[in-house]
């Protein structure tokens, strides 16, 4: 069977990235959610193992001493990390696999995975990104501008990615993440992979 394609989703904080990749994953039951590890403690309605496994910080360590990450990273304090073993299982069954990561961890994985997309989700504005992180109604005035500033620095990544969605209408956007899905799945390599026999057959000999 055909190996599936790693989709790197990265955004900033407030952009709406969680929002769009769950209504991806509802769309697409080919594209599977890579589960990452982390050693922050849940947040209120999070189900270990289907929104994070939640471990501690020397379970992680040791983790990452096994070498059992594709990629890891800390971020404000908390470290997550990506089952290597995981995503490999997922690729040789030829299920397309998304990464809901920051751009380091999508820097890591691009390193080892050549072909793997990026995609980034950027506001409509910043005006609109403190807009949606002050509506969340949970934040302290200075998580919010640590926020923003976090913000500032993931947006200066964007070049680094292979397509970029501007999440002003919820609709557009997912339109857009579900096109560059099925873009990449229509390049002539993977439709060979697809449709060997069919490409033999219409060639008339080996492809």
């Amino acid at each position: 069977m055909q190996q599936g394609t790693i989709f790197i989703v990265v955004a900033p904080s407030g952009a709406g990235k969680t929002t769009l990749v769950n209504a991806l994953l509802d769309a697409d039951p080919h594209v599977k959610l890579s589960v990452s590890y982390t050693t922050r403690t849940p947040r209120e309605g999070e189900v270990n193992g289907q929104h994070y496994h939640f471990v501690s910080r020397d379970v992680f360590q040791a983790m990452t001493n096994q070498g059992e990450f594709l990629e890891s990273a800390e971020v404000y304090g908390n470290y997550y990390g990506t089952s290597q073993r995981w995503i490999a299982e997922q690729l040789a069954m030829g299920n397309d696999i998304l990464l809901e990561i920051d751009w380091q961890g999508a820097l890591q994985v691009r390193k080892l995975f050549e072909d793997a997309v990026g995609i980034f989700i950027l506001p409509p504005s910043l005006t609109a990104l403190e807009s949606r992180l002050r509506g969340r109604g949970k934040d302290s005035e200075e998580t919010i501008q640590r926020r923003l500033a976090a913000a500032r620095d993931d947006i200066s990544h964007v070049d680094e990615f292979d397509y970029v969605v501007v999440n002003e209408s919820l609709d557009v956007a997912l339109a857009d993440l579900i096109a560059i899905v099925h873009a990449q799945r229509l390049r002539l390599l993977n439709q060979v992979a697809r449709y060997s026999a069919l490409f033999t057959q219409l060639k008339g000999g080996s492809f």
